[in-house]
């Protein structure tokens, strides 16, 4: 075998094994270190509902740069779990689904602790703005279909430190 076919052997033996390689689809590093990140810790949150009291553990995000990456990235909640978004003021907000793989239902809460509009079963991946439809402190994202399953609604009682004390 000569030099040239001993080369022209490895270069295709190596194109063979980086092939699956190749076929991987490519996330951004950033992407990869989110979706890696610990889970924060979780703290528990309970909706008074019709159908009796539904208890969550819930991460928190109350700054910035934590309400912007949200559940982005994660590929799994467990059905007993959420996210608060803490917006330290009552007003309007808006959420969108961008890099968010989950399909989730968003409970827009008010100060006082009253759900004030459950948005069900966002789409995941999407740029389409999901507005409170008036001022809340805070947003419970949970697994898309919890709210239904549970009972949870407009008017439902939301039970955490966060609510009543500002």
């Amino acid at each position: 075998m000569t030099r040239v076919s001993r080369f022209l052997a490895r270069l295709a033996l190596a194109g063979a094994c980086l092939a699956p390689v190749v076929a991987v689809p490519l996330v951004p590093a950033a992407a990869q270190a989110v979706a890696k990140a610990a889970q924060a810790p979780t703290e528990t949150l309970t909706i008074a509902t019709a159908g009796g009291a539904r208890r969550f553990a819930v991460e928190v995000m109350r700054d910035d740069a934590s309400r912007s990456r949200g559940l982005m990235f994660r590929r799994h909640m467990a059905p007993d779990h959420g996210m608060l978004f803490d917006f330290e003021r009552d007003e309007p907000v808006t959420m969108w689904m961008k890099n968010t793989y989950l399909p989730l239902d968003m409970v827009f809460i008010r100060p006082d602790g009253t759900v004030s509009r459950v948005a069900a079963d966002t789409e995941p991946l999407s740029t389409a703005i999901i507005p409170s439809n008036g001022p809340v402190l805070a947003v419970l994202e949970l697994n898309a279909g919890t709210a239904a399953r549970l009972g949870i609604k407009a008017g439902d009682k939301v039970e955490h430190s966060m609510f009543g004390k500002r």
